[in-house]
């Protein structure tokens, strides 16, 4: 059985390396929770806080993670407490095994 995605570590993706298809981020999103599949090209999680302290104070427990996995999220607060985190592989245009590690990190740090 392969390790938990949260117990993995984003490997360095550089362009020219393929993105996952379709059906294998299909596969990889049945073990996140709450994330959806936005084009085939990026999962995307929205969340509501309790106000904007909290939204803000999610983002900066976001922030050390996506650091340390060279991996960083695309971050939208609006509404003053909806927080919306995408995900995408930016280097390859679409989606790679690292987006999935990093989703899986952060559901844990929001659990």
């Amino acid at each position: 059985m392969a390790d938990p995605l949260a117990q993995r570590k984003c490997k360095p993706c550089e362009g020219g390396a393929a993105p996952l298809p379709e059906n294998a981020a299909r596969l990889l999103l049945a073990d996140v929770q709450g994330w959806e599949l936005v084009d085939g090209t990026m999962i995307r999680k929205t969340i509501a806080c309790n106000d904007f302290f909290h939204a803000v104070s999610v983002i900066q427990r976001i922030a050390p993670i996506a650091e340390a996995e060279d991996h960083h999220p695309d971050l939208h607060l609006t509404n003053y407490r909806k927080l919306t985190i995408e995900l995408s592989t930016h280097a390859i245009g679409g989606l790679s095994e690292n987006d999935f590690i990093l989703a899986a990190k952060i559901d844990q740090l929001l659990s």
